[in-house]
């Protein structure tokens, strides 16, 4: 009888513990306004996380461009775009960093740090330019 209630309990640990990492589906939250922004879905490579829209919230910006974005992204379509990437665990921290993000609404690229909060349910994203900062909080979706 034991047994079984150990298997249990070391399964809900596990899925916490796998959960507790910012790969996933993540509805983005406007950290001005409060309101959901786009869905954006990251995936490791090889230990490397990125991060691509993959919805964005408002159907009146479904065919919404990156016209602030420099080089290569320049009037891109920020529906598929790629705007997370170079991410890695910091070694011994419950934290990601190391990569930038961007944010199509103003160009601007951010270095970039993903903290997973509430056993993975959110992801605390802290962008950095320079001194300054700014913090959103995700949802995780699935």
């Amino acid at each position: 009888m034991k047994r079984p209630i150990l298997a249990a309990l070391l399964a809900t640990a596990s899925l916490a513990a796998a959960q507790a990492t910012p790969v996933g589906l993540w509805r983005t939250i406007d950290d001005e306004t409060k309101q959901e922004r786009s869905h954006v879905r990251i995936v490791d490579q090889g230990g490397v996380l990125s991060g691509r829209v993959e919805k964005i919230a408002d159907p009146a910006k479904q065919d919404a461009v990156c016209d602030k974005c420099d080089g290569a992204l320049k009037d891109q379509p920020v529906l598929g775009m790629t705007i997370l990437q170079g991410v890695r665990q910091a070694e011994g921290a419950a934290h990601w960093d190391g990569g930038t993000i961007l944010d199509p609404n103003n160009g601007k690229v951010y270095r970039v740090r993903l903290t997973p909060k509430d056993a993975g349910r959110r992801l605390e994203v802290r962008g950095y330019l320079g001194p300054f900062y700014r913090n959103q909080t995700w949802i995780r979706v699935e």
